[in-house]
């Protein structure tokens, strides 16, 4: 095994047992001494072997019927891989055993499912991934990796939205205390995802230590407060990429992770059920923004016009609240984009079209949130934009709003809140302390008006 490799692996996973310090305490002359694992395992035989740090949730499709479980580890780490996993009610709540009560045997069903394993970059780590189908819709599920791991839980999503429908979003983690603070408070919100809308961990497609902190960091934080594991679905950002746009390859971690999501491009759509689709878009890092990606998003957009809840999300926003939104010509001759401008000309007018009510966006490092819009100008049937990627991240928004657009901008980390209910929609901004700083509802747009004004 590689030096780096060794070195991160060691903080990275759990395979084996604590030290003596952990079990037995802080006697220094009893630490000095090596405790044999066997005795270990005597004194505490409840705890697991095998708890890969890195473990966590995410989906490549149907969220209601599947979950796909993912680690970062080594080849031969645990004897025993396979998944075993199941929904049954003395699985999911096993019954409680007074002391000294004799255990009573329970037959239960458990399906198993084997992890793929393949190549991690930069290092002999591998990423392990299963994914559980013919799941049932709306019900808790536990499982197990191999015989040595601890009961690990989690939810699928319902096949209808009979009650209310529940995530957060944010982008721009990073890998500091910021983000692990905002981690808490988005796991105490309960939700049943959470959508990273790029710049995860900053690794710039170079970082090996970076890319396995993030996912590190965010496994050991995102759990509800019933102790179930919280999906998460990414899309991709500047610094998921070396040199912040290129070819594929050039995101070095982020399509080894979440291939099963974006297979061949940097945008997908995930659709739950019949009442929730989340269309994951790629801002020119490794997919151009005009051409392809633009004529199906058109096509996208126009299947799921009559959902009630289509919810499109992406890295650069196009109306930014900190960087400059507006182009200009170099001394040279050259036109120089503002940010934001590609996706004005190209995406806006099809956001407005197909009545898409919210758009979620990041990458400013601060909070935004714009009047409804349609063609950029204030129109109560109009689109939101949502953002802008302060989860572990900060700068301070721009004093002007060149486009007139903004209503309420801030220097505050913070993470987003949804609750779709029925058709309506609350979106909440929490800062880094859980308390509310923004509140603001959408509900269906009506139908015919495309342009501002009427």
């Amino acid at each position: 095994m590689r030096q780096s490799s060794r070195r991160l692996f060691i903080s990275s996973s759990f395979a084996t047992l604590g030290t003596g310090s952990f079990l037995l305490g802080q006697d220094e002359k009893m630490n000095s001494t090596p405790v044999p694992e066997s005795f270990l395992r005597k004194l505490v035989p409840e705890i697991p072997s095998f708890q890969p740090s890195t473990l966590f949730l995410t989906w490549h499709k149907d969220p209601t019927t599947t979950m796909v479980v993912q680690w970062i580890g080594t080849a031969g780490e645990t004897a025993d891989n396979t998944i075993a996993f199941s929904d049954e009610p003395a699985a999911v709540h096993p019954p409680r055993r007074e002391p000294g009560a004799r255990s009573q045997p329970v037959n239960l069903t458990w399906r198993t499912q084997k992890p793929v394993a393949s190549p991690y970059p930069q290092c002999d780590f591998k990423v392990f991934r299963a994914e559980l189908t013919g799941l049932r819709p709306g019900r808790d599920h536990v499982f197990k990796i191999g015989r040595s791991s601890p009961s690990y839980r989690f939810r699928t999503m319902p096949s209808k939205a009979n009650d209310t429908i529940t995530f957060v979003s944010g982008g721009d983690c990073g890998i500091n205390q910021a983000c692990l603070d905002n981690n808490v408070i988005a796991a105490r919100q309960d939700p049943m995802f959470a959508v990273v809308g790029g710049d995860l961990g900053y690794d710039n497609g170079r970082s090996l230590e970076a890319s396995i902190a993030f996912i590190r960091n965010y496994s050991s934080t995102m759990v509800d407060s019933s102790g179930r594991l919280i999906p998460l679905i990414p899309c991709i950002g500047n610094h998921e990429v070396n040199g912040g746009y290129g070819a594929r390859e050039k995101a070095t971690f982020f399509y080894p992770l979440f291939d099963g999501l974006f297979p061949e491009t940097g945008y997908n759509t995930l659709d739950f059920g019949d009442y929730l689709s989340l269309v994951l878009l790629d801002t020119n890092h490794t997919s151009k923004v005009a051409g392809a990606q633009t004529e199906w998003l058109d096509k996208a957009l126009a299947a799921r016009k009559d959902l009630p809840h289509t919810i499109v999300v992406n890295h650069i926003p196009a109306y930014p609240s900190h960087r400059n939104p507006v182009g200009k010509v170099s001394k040279d001759g050259k036109k120089l984009y503002g940010t934001g401008e590609d996706q004005r000309e190209h995406w806006v007018p099809l956001f407005d079209k197909h009545r898409v009510p919210v758009v979620l966006e990041h990458h400013e490092h601060t909070f935004k949130r714009t009047k409804p819009l349609i063609g950029g100008m204030q129109n109560d049937n109009g689109v939101l934009y949502l953002g802008d990627g302060s989860w572990g991240r900060l700068r301070i928004p721009r004093p002007d709003d060149q486009l007139n657009v903004m209503v309420k901008t801030s220097d505050d980390f913070h993470i987003s809140m949804h609750r779709f209910q029925g058709a309506e929609r609350f979106h909440l901004a929490l800062g880094s302390t859980g308390k509310v700083m923004d509140v603001a509802r959408t509900g269906q747009r009506k139908l015919g008006i495309v342009t501002a004004g009427g």
